[in-house]
């Protein structure tokens, strides 16, 4: 039987009492942050990613303009030796008062366009002719590719492949002309464009070749006296000559490339040899898209030609030329200025594409150069060799002296 529990009815009444429930006091932590704190926070935050946004935009709507001021820049860096070798005797016998700055500037550059007037006026005929004839000889090379293409469809009727594969095959191949056609008309586009710059470049040159010292006296002034201000001066000094090699290398690349080009296009038996060769040292100005441009045009030049076979000595010379200047003749042309992997060439190459389009293309390599240098610096002002070389404390043992 179940047990049963008897209760007085005091107990009764004092169960049946409804009970007192006492307050819950909730103590907030002085240590977090209030409500008002938080919202503040959001607010602070939202405001910085519309400003982010606004100055993202902002510059790249102005990447043209930087891009000039680039290209201005770099015409300074090609102009200033032949200023300060104008300066020399002067300053060899202490009268450079005799030779300032701007007239040494203005003799550079009537040197400089006067040597490329002579030269462009003694080839611009013969380049011009070839032009023409290229023009001219288009709806031709239309014709060899079609009768390309037909020979291909007679190869896959022969191979038995199907129709709709032939029929894919061949709208993907016209897809492809249309495109290059597409690119080569844009890109005159853009080269027209460009025409009024090789005015304002030598203009912002001069002012950038006159008034070097106070630019860098101007950014120096703004680190304070003292450590900081020598490291800025360190840093200024490696970005000045980071640049100049890069610039002295490029112009003697675009030269030299142009000079063996021309040649060896004339000795493979191009139509078109001279023309070819200062597209390719024009090309070679902007990196890794410069060359494989040229090499598409003039193995497509040479294998829709009179003699397709043409193409096959083309296409080896590239390759051989491509392998000798890029292991061999840069660096030594470059020497000490850029010490950049050429996986790390491509990367900034194909980076600064996706970023700002050929502007990047061009910057790519200047700039993580110049990070390059920065970062070098940074390690130096911290004295150590990496960058978590600090984070990482390995605690020494004492050495055990042995008995």
């Amino acid at each position: 039987m179940p047990k049963v529990i008897e209760e007085t009815p005091a107990e009764v009444e004092r169960l049946l009492e409804p009970k007192q429930i006492e307050p819950v006091r909730v103590v907030l932590d002085p240590s977090s942050p209030s409500i008002r704190s938080i919202v503040r926070v959001l607010v602070v935050a939202m405001v910085f990613l519309f400003i982010g946004s606004r100055i993202e935009n902002v510059i790249g709507s102005l990447t043209y303009l930087f891009f000039l001021l680039v290209l201005s820049i770099f015409f300074a860096y090609l102009i200033d030796p032949l200023v300060k070798l104008i300066r020399r005797p002067f300053k060899a016998r202490q009268i450079e008062r005799f030779m300032p700055r701007s007239l040494a500037i203005a003799i550079s550059y009537l040197l400089v366009f006067t040597i490329l007037g002579v030269t462009i006026a003694s080839i611009a005929p013969r380049v011009s002719q070839q032009a023409r004839d290229f023009a001219s000889n288009l709806p031709s090379y239309s014709a060899s590719v079609e009768r390309s293409f037909n020979d291909l469809n007679r190869r896959f009727d022969r191979l038995r492949i199907p129709n709709e594969v032939q029929t894919k095959l061949n709208e993907q191949a016209v897809l492809l002309g249309e495109r290059i056609t597409a690119a080569i008309g844009g890109g005159l586009v853009s080269f027209l464009t460009f025409v009024p710059w090789l005015i304002i470049i030598p203009i912002l040159g001069f002012f950038f070749l006159k008034d070097v010292n106070s630019f860098r006296l101007a950014v120096l002034r703004l680190f304070p006296a003292g450590q900081w201000r020598l490291r800025a001066d360190g840093i200024l000094s490696d970005a000045n000559q980071t640049l100049a090699a890069y610039v002295r290398a490029c112009i003697i690349s675009c030269v030299l490339i142009g000079a063996v080009c021309t040649i060896a296009f004339y000795i493979i038996g191009l139509k078109y040899a001279l023309l070819l060769g200062i597209l390719a040292g024009i090309f070679e100005f902007v990196p890794l898209l410069g060359p494989l441009t040229i090499g598409v045009i003039a193995v497509a030049t040479a294998g829709f030609g009179d003699d397709p076979w043409k193409a096959l000595p083309t296409l080896i010379f590239l390759v051989i030329l491509r392998i000798v200047h890029d292991y061999i003749t840069y660096p030594r042309i470059i020497r000490g200025g850029i010490h950049l992997h050429p996986v790390l060439i491509i990367l900034s190459v194909l980076a600064g594409e996706q970023i700002a389009g050929i502007p990047g293309v061009f910057l790519a390599i200047p700039v993580v150069a110049l990070i390059t240098v920065a970062y070098k610096h940074f390690l130096a002002h911290q004295g150590s060799r990496t960058l978590f070389e600090g984070l990482v404390h390995e605690e020494k043992k004492p050495s055990e002296d042995v008995a």
